[in-house]
């Protein structure tokens, strides 16, 4: 790929100077380096309502309007930051017309930072038509989590595995807050067909789409990558703060992650990142490491850890005892002879003429 076309690439993935902070952003559980989800409340006129003329038990509500729903992905290369799987649901009739036509929503990807700063600002802002009509949420996904489970020592849980799950963790919050989902549009991991079969068996009651390059082709999942891509941009801003408060806490100006000409960030978290990559050198600890920000399991951090003299390294002493010892040897009449401690730990067995 041609210089120019990576800068492209990268300007477009880096977060708005001033991008919007949506409430899908937990400054707490980022810090920690926990995972969490987040939905936003399902708009009145998308609820189920009270049925008067109910005969049974299962009839006692009336389904909302039927709905188009769309899942899409954000940050799945990065080795900074969490991944973020969107949600956008809204009544099937909407979804050209208010999505297309009148907001323009497209693949995050090919939206200027600022512009989907401002859609997702539009989507949070009460009486908003997006407000009112749409519903919304996100699977945030931290680095920590991710890296961790690629690195299990037994069963590695790979990160489409983890991405399948998190889609459908996702719709099926939806479907519990009872929104009427008739159709599924998905931006496809992998095979489509394998993953629309699966999803099918899962959500039996919707239609479901699973296709490459659908957040360009479906405006729900345009609208979800949205989500996605703003809650992560957001997210990295955040995380970033807390480098800058620390060098400015304690005078360490390689630790805040700022350079002497001006606050110069760590980009956009991708390995193909000039910044990125000068950010992560600059300020690795040469034990740890960096923070819970970093996706330890990616070739990126894992060749600067393993670079001589970078990184501590870490050796176990080997046992010289027999490793086919038993915890029970311990407590064995030859070990209290022997006058083993342990053995002898709650005193000498004493005989029944004591009693």
């Amino acid at each position: 790929m041609a210089d120019s076309q990576i800068e492209d690439d990268v300007a477009l993935e880096t977060p708005a100077a001033d991008v919007f902070i949506a409430p899908s952003v937990n400054p707490d559980l980022l810090f920690t380096g926990a995972s969490y989800t987040h939905y936003s409340a399902v708009p009145h006129s998308l609820q189920p309502t009270p049925n008067p003329d109910a005969a049974s038990s299962s009839e006692k509500t009336i389904p909302g309007p039927a709905c188009a729903l769309g899942v899409d992905e954000a940050g799945r290369g990065p080795v900074l930051g969490p991944m973020v799987y969107g949600l956008f649901y809204l009544p099937l009739p909407l979804s050209d017309p208010l999505l297309r036509t009148t907001h323009h929503f497209d693949d995050s990807k090919v939206l200027t930072p600022t512009v989907r700063s401002n859609l997702m600002e539009k989507l949070c802002t009460p009486d908003t038509d997006l407000y009112t009509q749409c519903g919304w949420a996100v699977d945030v996904m931290s680095a920590r989590d991710i890296g961790a489970n690629m690195m299990k020592p037994a069963g590695t849980y790979n990160l489409n595995a983890q991405a399948m799950d998190a889609t459908i963790a996702l719709i099926q919050g939806v479907y519990k807050r009872g929104v009427n989902v008739k159709e599924i549009y998905i931006d496809t991991i992998g095979n489509p067909a394998t993953y629309q079969k699966k999803l099918e068996r899962v959500f039996p009651t919707a239609k479901v789409t699973v296709a490459k390059k659908a957040d360009s082709l479906y405006p729900c999942v345009s609208a979800a990558s949205v989500c996605a891509k703003v809650t992560r941009d957001a997210a990295l801003e955040v995380l970033f703060e807390s480098y800058v408060k620390k060098g400015e806490g304690d005078g360490d100006e390689e630790m805040s992650g700022t350079a002497e000409a001006g606050q110069e960030t760590w980009g956009s978290g991708y390995p193909s990142d000039s910044k990125t990559t000068g950010w992560l050198k600059r300020n690795m600890d040469p034990c740890f490491g960096w923070g819970a920000e970093c996706r330890f399991s990616w070739g990126t951090a894992k060749d600067m850890l393993e670079l001589k003299g970078m990184a501590a390294k870490v050796e176990w002493p080997v046992e010289e005892d027999d490793e086919t010892s038993r915890l029970t040897d311990f407590f064995s009449a030859e070990k209290e002879q022997d006058g083993d401690e342990l053995g002898t730990w709650f005193g000498r067995p004493v005989g029944v003429d004591v009693f």
